[in-house]
C-alpha cells in the first residue's frame, strides 16, 4: 500500500460518509487523473430511486465529462467496497487501468470475491487491482451501518 493509495482512499471514505448521512449504504468512490481527483461519487440508490445510483457509476459519468471521452485510460478509481457486477463491468468498459479497493464483498463482489470481472482474460481490457487499502476503516463503516439497520428493524418489530 502506498501513500497515494491511502490519500485517495481517504477521499473515497469521505464520499461514503456522505452516503451514510443520507442513510444510504456507505460506499464512496473517487477517480484520479494525473494525481488530481477529477470525479467523486457515493451511493444514492434509495435517494435517487435508481438501480444505477452506485458510487462508481456516478463517478465514471463525471470523469467522462471532465476528460471529454468515455475512455478513462489514464485514470485510477478508488472504491471503498469491491464493485458489484454492474460497476465492475462499467469500470472495464471505461477502460480504467487501475482499481483500488478498500474492503472486499464476499457476498456480491465482482473484483475477486464472487467473480473477477475486472481481470477476466476473455475481455479485451483487464484492470490492475489493489485490494485492502484502509480495509479496516472501510469494513467497519459498512458493518456498523448494517448493524444499526438491523437494530432499527428489530425495534420496529417490537410490540408497543
Amino acid at each position: 500500500m502506498n501513500e497515494l493509495d491511502t490519500k485517495y482512499m481517504k477521499e473515497a471514505i469521505k464520499q461514503a460518509k456522505k452516503a451514510l448521512k443520507l442513510k444510504e449504504v456507505p460506499i464512496g468512490c473517487v477517480i484520479v487523473y494525473q494525481d488530481k481527483i477529477i470525479a467523486r461519487g457515493y451511493n444514492r440508490r434509495n435517494t435517487d430511486k435508481t438501480t444505477l445510483g452506485h458510487a462508481e457509476i456516478t463517478a465514471i459519468k463525471k470523469a467522462s465529462r471532465v476528460i471529454g471521452d468515455w475512455r478513462l485510460e489514464d485514470c485510477t478509481i478508488y472504491i471503498t467496497l469491491e464493485p458489484c457486477q454492474m460497476c465492475a463491468g462499467a469500470i472495464v468498459q471505461a477502460r480504467i487501468p487501475r482499481v483500488v479497493i478498500g474492503s472486499m464483498n464476499p457476498k456480491a463482489g465482482c473484483g475477486g470475491s464472487v467473480l473477477n470481472i475486472l481481470q477476466m482474460e476473455q475481455f479485451n481490457h483487464r484492470c490492475e487491482v489493489t485490494r485492502g487499502v484502509l480495509e479496516e476503516e472501510c469494513s467497519t463503516m459498512l458493518s456498523s451501518f448494517f448493524k444499526q439497520l438491523r437494530q432499527e428493524k428489530a425495534k420496529r418489530r417490537e410490540p408497543s
